[in-house]
């Protein structure tokens, strides 16, 4: 027994948006929404999926969206892979699908809450490990709800959801394995067989079940998924290795200017001692060690100091004198 992967955009339309997928929907919204609790007991799905027909390969934006019994509006997605400016489209999905219930001139305490729940494949937030998020409009600092939760928005993030079948607690937990692991399964494991819908939704996920049509456009769409996948790892992959070679440049171009410095700076300082050594050897002669080892322990101001007095000195004893007391200054 194998199923089709609920994480394929047209697979996850045809097993939560199709005119038999009400309970497996209610089942699956409790869960993610309530936490497992039985607070939505009827819903209508919004122009269903019809199980015979066959989506266009164009077709890339396959949501469900269900109307609960007070009114409230779901919009559920199944997103794979990270597309540019993501968080404004679910921002801008739940505001059209909360503003969209009023016509022309219609009132707006008609308006009823609206709920975007996204399902992603990848990570969206760094900061937490917790594979479900929830957000209201809040106050800023102190937290403060506001707009009575006429907004919505649910993120499950299903790469961290790490539980093993035989760690699943509770039909949340549940929900996310099938949504993860639904492919990978080769029949209906006994801890998921006890949630009724969840077995609904395998026996919908069957091959078995499947018309050719139906294979066929699964297969192109999970096509499709991975070399967007593909596309976007690669073009993450050239960004950091451009940020690499521009590091590395700019490493080398900063290096080479440091060592330029330093290389002139140590230069300029033996050019220096250099002809202080050939003034006192023109002046009084060889230059004794002890002599050349002070001149070569001056910092590159002195010597410069000392090329300008030395030919004030009448011998060598005014020079050692000088050296004695730069030297004294220098190490108080």
């Amino acid at each position: 027994m194998k199923f089709i992967n609920p994480k394929v955009d047209y697979a996850f339309k045809k097993i939560f948006g199709s005119h038999q997928s009400e309970k497996i929907l209610i089942s699956f919204l409790n869960a993610i929404i309530y936490d497992g609790e039985k607070i939505i007991e009827s819903l209508t799905i919004v122009n269903p999926f019809n199980p015979g027909q066959i989506i266009s390969f164009k077709d890339t934006y396959l949501d469900v969206k269900a109307v609960l019994v007070d009114g409230s509006i779901v919009v559920i997605e199944m997103q794979v892979a990270r597309m540019t400016a993501f968080n404004k489209r679910v921002a801008y999905n739940l505001a059209k699908a909360y503003a969209n219930q009023l016509d022309k001139g219609e009132k707006y305490p008609l308006l009823n809450p609206a709920i975007a729940v996204t399902i992603t494949d990848f990570i969206l937030f760094k900061t937490t490990d917790d594979a479900i998020n929830k957000f209201v409009f809040q106050e800023e600092t102190k937290k403060l709800e506001c707009l009575d939760k006429e907004l919505r928005l649910i993120f499950v993030e299903l790469p961290k959801f790490k539980k093993t079948l035989s760690e699943l607690q509770g039909l949340k937990d549940k929900w996310i394995y099938f949504l993860k692991e639904a492919a990978s399964l080769d029949g209906i494991p006994e801890s998921l067989g006890e949630v009724v819908e969840i077995e609904q939704a395998l026996n919908i996920a069957n091959f078995i079940n499947m018309s050719p049509e139906e294979l066929e456009v699964v297969e192109n769409r999970g096509i499709a998924m991975q070399d967007e996948r593909g596309r976007i790892a690669y073009a993450e992959q050239l960004g950091e290795a451009r940020g690499i070679v521009k590091g590395e440049a700019i490493g080398i171009v900063k290096g080479e200017a440091i060592g330029i410095v330093k290389g002139e700076t140590k230069g300029r300082l033996s050019q220096t001692i250099a002809l202080v050594k050939v003034l006192i050897t023109q002046r009084f002669g060889e230059v004794s060690e002890g002599i050349s080892n002070q001149i070569e322990d001056l910092p590159m101001a002195d010597l410069e100091d000392l090329v300008q007095v030395f030919l004030s000195f009448d011998r060598m004893a005014d020079l050692e004198n000088w050296l004695q007391e730069r030297l004294r200054a220098n190490f108080e």
